[in-house]
Formats: C-alpha cells, sequence, structure tokens
C-alpha cells in the first residue's frame, strides 16, 4: 500500500479531545475536595496537566519513531524483564490501603508499574505471534511460550493485588491470540482452568466477597460495602438528560468515593447528563474504530497486532471502568483512559497512541 503522508489526523484528534476533556473534568471533580485538603482547588488539575504535557512530548516523539524499530529481540525482552522486576519490586515499597501498587516519591510524585503491564504484553505478543499464526495449533510450542509471559504478569499484579489490571491483561491476551488464530477450544480450556482462581479472588478473599455482596444488593448495607455503588448511580440518575451543569455536580462535595479517579465518569453524568456521557462514549468508540481500522489495513503482521492490542486495552478499559459506575459490574479500581486523574495511566496511555499514530502511517 501506498505510505500515508502524515499520521492518521482523526485519532489525533479525538486523544487530544479525550485529554483535554478530562482535564476539565478532573478540576471540576476534584476542586472541592482539593481546596479543603490541601488548600487550593488546582492541586490536582496542575499535577494532571503536567503528565499530560509529559505524555504529549512521548506522543508525539513516538508518533514519529518507526514502529519497526520494537520488533527487535533487543527491545522485547529487556521490556519484559524490567516491568517484571518493576513488578516484582514494588513490594518493597510502603503499603498503601493493604496494597503495593506504587513506587512513592518525594512531592506527592507516584509511580504505578502495573500501568506497564499490558502495554509490554501487546509487544511482546506482537513480537512473537507475527511468525506464528500458521502454528497455532501448537499448543507446547506456540501457545504455552506466548502464554507465559501474560500468566506471570497477571500473578504478579494479582498479587498487588490489583484484579481489575489483571483482568484486562488477561482480556487483551486472549484477544490477540485469537486474532492470531488460537481455536476457540483453547479459549474454553484456558478459562475453565482460570475459573477457579477467579473464583477464589472473587468469593475467598473477605473484601472482594463483601464487594460482590454489595453488587448483588447494595441497598444491604447504604453506609458499607454498597455505597460506592449507590453514590454512583445517585449521581447517574442525578444527571437527567443535560446534567446539572458544569461544576455544579453534588456527589462529588464527599459523598461519591474517588470522583477524580475511578468514579470521574459517574461525576461527568451527574454535571453534563445523558448527553455528555453518550459523548465520551461516542469518542472512545470513533477512536475503536480509527484503531482497529489501523490494525486491519495494515499488512504488517507485527503492525496489525500492535494496533489492535494498543486499540483493545484502551476500550476495555473503558468499558469496565463505565460499566462499573452504572452498576453492570462489581466495583473495581480502573481508571477511565484519558480522563480520571492518574499520571502513570495517563503518561503510558498517551506513549501507547503514540506508537499507534506511527502505524497509521503506513496505511491509506
Amino acid at each position: 500500500m501506498a505510505k500515508r503522508v502524515g499520521v492518521d489526523k482523526w485519532l489525533f484528534g479525538v486523544v487530544l479531545l479525550l485529554v483535554l476533556f478530562g482535564l476539565v473534568m478532573v478540576f471540576s471533580a476534584s476542586a472541592v475536595m482539593a481546596k479543603s485538603q490541601f488548600g487550593s482547588p488546582y492541586f490536582f488539575m496542575i499535577r494532571q496537566s503536567i503528565w499530560a504535557g509529559c505524555g504529549m512530548i512521548a506522543l508525539i516523539i513516538l508518533m514519529r519513531v518507526d514502529y519497526r524499530h520494537y520488533n527487535n529481540p533487543k527491545v522485547v525482552f529487556p521490556a519484559i524483564a524490567v516491568t517484571m522486576l518493576l513488578l516484582v519490586g514494588v513490594f518493597a515499597s510502603r503499603d498503601s490501603h493493604n496494597t503495593h501498587r506504587w513506587f512513592r516519591f518525594g512531592g506527592g510524585l507516584s509511580f504505578q508499574p502495573s500501568e506497564l503491564a499490558t502495554p509490554v504484553l501487546v509487544l511482546f505478543l506482537a513480537y512473537f505471534l507475527q511468525t506464528r499464526m500458521h502454528k497455532m495449533d501448537d499448543w507446547r510450542g506456540t501457545v504455552l511460550r506466548a502464554a507465559l509471559p501474560p500468566l506471570l504478569f497477571i500473578g504478579l499484579v494479582l498479587k498487588e493485588p490489583d484484579l481489575g489490571t489483571a483482568m484486562v491483561c488477561a482480556a487483551v491476551t486472549i484477544l490477540m491470540l485469537y486474532l492470531a488464530g488460537l481455536q476457540v477450544r483453547y479459549i474454553g480450556i484456558a478459562l475453565a482452568c482460570s475459573t477457579p482462581v477467579l473464583y477464589y479472588m472473587l468469593f475467598r478473599v473477605p473484601w472482594r466477597r463483601a464487594r460482590m455482596l454489595a453488587f448483588v444488593n447494595p441497598e444491604a448495607d447504604p453506609r458499607g460495602t454498597g455505597f460506592h455503588i449507590l453514590q454512583s448511580l445517585i449521581a447517574v440518575g442525578t444527571g437527567g438528560i443535560r446534567g446539572l451543569g458544569l461544576m455544579e455536580g453534588r456527589q462529588k462535595l464527599f459523598y461519591l468515593p474517588e470522583p477524580h479517579t475511578d468514579f470521574i465518569f459517574a461525576n461527568i453524568c451527574e454535571e453534563l447528563g445523558l448527553i455528555g456521557a453518550v459523548a465520551v462514549v461516542a469518542m472512545f468508540v470513533f477512536l475503536g474504530y480509527r484503531g482497529l481500522r489501523a490494525a486491519f489495513l495494515s499488512t504488517d503482521p507485527f503492525a496489525r497486532f500492535l494496533a489492535f492490542g494498543i486499540t483493545s486495552a484502551i476500550l476495555i478499559q473503558a468499558f469496565f471502568n463505565m460499566s462499573v459506575v452504572v452498576a453492570l459490574l462489581p466495583t473495581k479500581g480502573i481508571t477511565l483512559p484519558f480522563i480520571s486523574f492518574g499520571g502513570t495511566s495517563l503518561f503510558v496511555t498517551m506513549a501507547c497512541m503514540g506508537v499507534l499514530l506511527n502505524v497509521t502511517r503506513e496505511i491509506d
């Protein structure tokens, strides 16, 4: 195919729109809380803006770096090794709320290594599967070898514990293997083998079991385990069609937990209503369309897997986050890509989009 003169401007535009929209909504959701806790309503917005600026620099740089440079064992395996070391090293850091997810530095800065797990898995699978699409029936030589790094990453992320990110990694892995030609029966076997582990994580870990019971009947404990879900649904329902107006939301006033991170979509629904919620969904759908279009129009197998994996990871994460907010799924600690407050997530996601935008240079 003829080489595109520039990157996909539509894809670049929707990413920029999501980031700018996210900065506005982070400020709206966090201003009162930031003023109360830190003395400045701009505390979270300034930090998110700094990460957005760094992410935009990374996006522009990676957008100009030929994606073929990543198709190299000298890039892939060191990336896996470094990510593995970070996922192990985080257990030596000080825990927060009985979890080990962050490296914390001075000045309130932190880094969450699990955010690297998904893009590094996408890179590894794209590299590994590009030449093995005709060997997907070889479960020992291909399927097992392809699944080993994802299983190690998922196990370490579960240990943190971070079930939501682990499920995103698992879903992306399954989709990429299916794209490579993995038979459905192998996927069925994998799901059957993982069911006992998932059952244990959901129903034998006390606090997760409480979340599951709250998901089924949040009214049974409205001030305890059901509080997140009920407050989120109140915010969504209060918004109606047009919403209460930007900055006019009430649930963020110390009712809705994490209104600027995991539950920012609830604040969007309350302030901008159904119209705003549909607009956010539409932006992610459009991003998915342009990303998957790049994947399926690419003639390079490595580029196809790379674009498919990056796009799938973002869409799955967005689906999980919004589903939790409207009580379609139990509560999980998953941010809304580009929009939720979270520096590591924003920076890594924008860097991944830089890689995806470079891939779009190679299609008509």
